[in-house]
């Protein structure tokens, strides 16, 4: 007869008298009691859990200049590589996977992390701004995509320290912006933070996002070191060590802040370019840097093009003016005059013709009143 190899005699197993061994029933026996702390007995409901029953939280994903790491402030599951098993093994980690998921995002629900709506309206800026001016093309497209496809992620902001009622940003300040010119509320996770709290948060998001461009760092640095924040706060937000840190705010001190305004973020120049500018201002030569700025800026130029017009006037040695010669309708030339950027220079020959200087200045209100009358029209 043939052999029934579903259900073996007892002789094909050697023994009646005890079990085989089962590993998979051993060890879903212990995952039940690793959970439940006794082996077998139903679970027990989990106690001091007061937002098992609130509604599920969903997380963002990240994604454009929206994305960024969201890190500390969202609800995230850090992942590690795990070795092979088997499937009962997989089902069994899944399990626990779940429970802790379950606790990791009702400890942050109670640390403050949930998201709420805001009206944009009751929230200020920070109070060490980090960034300057983006690109209109730039603001464009990010309000483009938050009306297609919504705030994907939330900013970050704490209760105003000073106004009752209010918020002021840590990060998200382009998202704000987007956001409330489309009418819309902002999605935001409120958390109470120090100053220092802030100011880290602040760097520490858009350096991990990569974006800010070497003047925007140095300024940062250089506006935290004025507000008198310390040497290791500013490293923590800027992600770089004290000698770095010290660089920072030695060059963005040795250039005035109003050129550094003026030309804005320049996100394609380096910091070797900008050092080599930093070494070409001089006392006598920032009105000229200046001017080709607001030349730049009057053509519509970018912000990296606004710096290659400053940088291109103080490498430029500027021509030799050679003075012109005004010819009087009698065929006299007692008046010389030289043009340049910056001036215009008026030389009355005084042997030629002693009291026509003296003259000139008499009638200069009258002449710059006609001046404008004729440049009003």
């Amino acid at each position: 007869m043939a052999r029934n190899v579903l259900n073996p005699a007892a002789k094909d197993l050697g023994t009646t008298s005890a079990p085989a061994p089962n590993p998979v029933a051993d060890q879903q026996a212990a995952l039940v009691e690793a959970i439940t702390g006794h082996g077998g007995a139903p679970v027990a409901p989990r106690p001091n859990r007061p937002f098992a029953n609130r509604p599920h939280v969903k997380s963002p994903v990240a994604g454009g200049e929206q994305g960024g790491p969201s890190g500390s402030d969202i609800p995230t599951i850090s992942r590690q590589a795990a070795p092979v098993m088997t499937s009962q093994q997989r089902v069994m980690a899944d399990t626990l996977n779940a429970v802790n998921r379950v606790d990791e995002l009702e400890e942050q629900l109670r640390s403050g992390h949930a998201i709420v709506d805001l009206d944009p309206a009751v929230i200020d800026a920070s109070f060490v701004p980090d960034r300057m001016a983006p690109s209109e093309e730039a603001h464009r497209e990010l309000v483009q995509a938050i009306k297609a496809d919504g705030q994907i992620v939330p900013i970050l902001v704490r209760p105003h320290p000073v106004e009752q009622g209010r918020y002021q940003v840590a990060y998200g300040h382009r998202r704000l912006r987007a956001v409330t010119e489309l009418g819309m509320k902002v999605r935001a996770v409120v958390r109470e933070l120090t100053d220092e709290q802030l100011v880290v948060a602040q760097g520490q998001e858009n350096n991990a996002r990569t974006n800010l461009s070497f003047i925007e760092k140095a300024r940062f640095a250089m506006q935290l070191e004025q507000r008198g924040f310390r040497r290791d706060v500013i490293m923590q937000a800027l992600c770089v060590d004290r000698p770095r840190v010290s660089q920072m705010i030695k060059f963005a001190s040795s250039i005035p802040i109003e050129l550094i305004n003026a030309i804005g973020p320049a996100p394609g120049i380096g910091r070797r370019k900008w050092e080599d500018f930093a070494a070409l201002i001089t006392k006598g030569n920032v009105d000229k840097a200046r001017h080709a700025i607001e030349r730049a800026e009057n053509s519509g130029r970018d912000s990296d093009a606004k710096f290659e017009a400053a940088y291109k006037a103080l490498t430029t040695k500027a021509d030799i003016a050679r003075p012109e010669v005004w010819t009087a309708p009698d065929g006299a030339r007692f008046a010389r005059y030289t043009e340049t950027d910056e001036k215009f220079t008026l030389t009355i020959d005084r042997k030629l013709s002693p009291r026509f200087g003296k003259f000139l200045v008499s009638r200069l209100e009258q002449l710059y009143n006609e001046f404008q009358a004729a440049d009003k029209e």
